[in-house]
């Protein structure tokens, strides 16, 4: 790492939470390489996820069915 990189980086860190988190995504951002951010990603599949459990393509599964069915699945192994 460079001498301007450790100094940039030590900067970085005196900031608060919520700044070091702006930054990184500042960063984060600036590394995409398609035309569609992450952000953008999510949402599409957010949306995606409600329309198809509107259509009934998809059902929701309750918390303690689902933490059963797992407990049981490594039980079994």
């Amino acid at each position: 790492m460079s001498t301007e990189i450790s100094e940039l980086l030590k900067k970085a860190l005196k900031l608060s939470a919520e700044e070091r988190a702006a930054l990184a995504n500042t960063l984060l951002e600036s590394l995409e390489t398609t035309e569609e951010s992450v952000q953008e990603a999510w949402d599409n599949e957010v949306a995606r996820r409600i329309l198809d459990l509107k259509a009934g393509k998809a059902v929701t599964v309750p918390w303690e069915q689902l933490h059963r069915e797992l407990l049981a699945m490594v039980n079994e192994r």
